[in-house]
């Protein structure tokens, strides 16, 4: 099948992390080769966050509080315009070659719906060794390994949200991301079993390595019950579905 061209929206959900945001930004701004936009959701952020989007001719959406990961990405994808969509962690920088590497994958065949690249920093498979000492280290690692490769796609059970790339037809079957997991984890693991009960596969893209700082803004509002909110997620993961999703995992 025929490479999809046409726009990708990309929504970035953030809170207070606008040292992130903005290099996430430019990375996305020098290695995207193909037709984007980009939807900030702003959650109640007060340092500045806003003024850097105006600034920067970015669609944002401001909410005045924090409604968590799951409502701000459901609030980006609302108004998102593309046929592809997007969810990505404001605490990731992408690569050269990154989206048409992974538009490549999701449009291999009809029935993939979702996936997602492979990183330094992931909970599951998309976790990979990597040996590097600086940022610029990392970016010319990635740049070697950037290169379009089929042989390294692989269909897997869940993908992490940090970099989420699915089609608009399985978002318009699947609806929106269940928000009960606020403020976030177990939302993408939902997704995803939501969208293999529908038939549609999930590949990891390991042709596609991309930077994860890893966290870093749930680590911050959150420092210390970041355990149990994982604990609680799963939980109602469980509660939902009847299944523990470290079984499934």
């Amino acid at each position: 099948m025929k490479e999809e061209t046409n726009l990708t929206s990309i929504i970035i959900p953030t809170h207070n992390g606008l040292h992130l945001l903005t290099s996430c930004i430019e990375a996305i701004r020098r290695h995207t080769e193909v037709p984007y936009e980009i939807i900030v959701v702003d959650n109640g952020s007060t340092d500045g966050t806003q003024e850097y989007c105006i600034q920067a001719k970015l669609t944002i959406v401001a909410l005045p509080r924090n409604e968590g990961f799951p409502a701000a990405c459901n609030k980006g994808l609302s108004i998102a315009s593309g046929e592809q969509l997007l969810l990505l962690n404001n605490d990731v920088l992408v690569t050269p070659r990154w989206l048409s590497n992974m538009l490549r994958a999701l449009y291999s065949a009809d029935e993939v719906g979702i996936v997602g690249p492979v990183t330094n920093y992931a909970s599951g498979r998309q976790q990979k060794d990597i040996v590097w000492r600086t940022l610029e280290e990392f970016m010319q690692i990635a740049e070697q390994h950037n290169q379009a490769d089929p042989a390294k796609w692989l269909e897997v059970q869940r993908l992490v949200g940090l970099c989420f790339l699915f089609k608009r037809k399985l978002w318009e079957r699947l609806g929106p991301l269940d928000e009960r997991f606020s403020p976030g984890h177990y939302e993408d693991d939902d997704y995803c079993y939501r969208a293999r009960r529908q038939a549609f596969r999930l590949l990891m893209c390991g042709d596609t390595l991309v930077y994860h700082a890893g966290s870093a803004s749930f680590a911050a509002v959150n420092p210390k019950g970041w355990n149990s909110l994982i604990e609680r997620n799963r939980r109602k993961f469980i509660d939902k579905w009847g299944i523990d999703p470290w079984i499934y995992m």
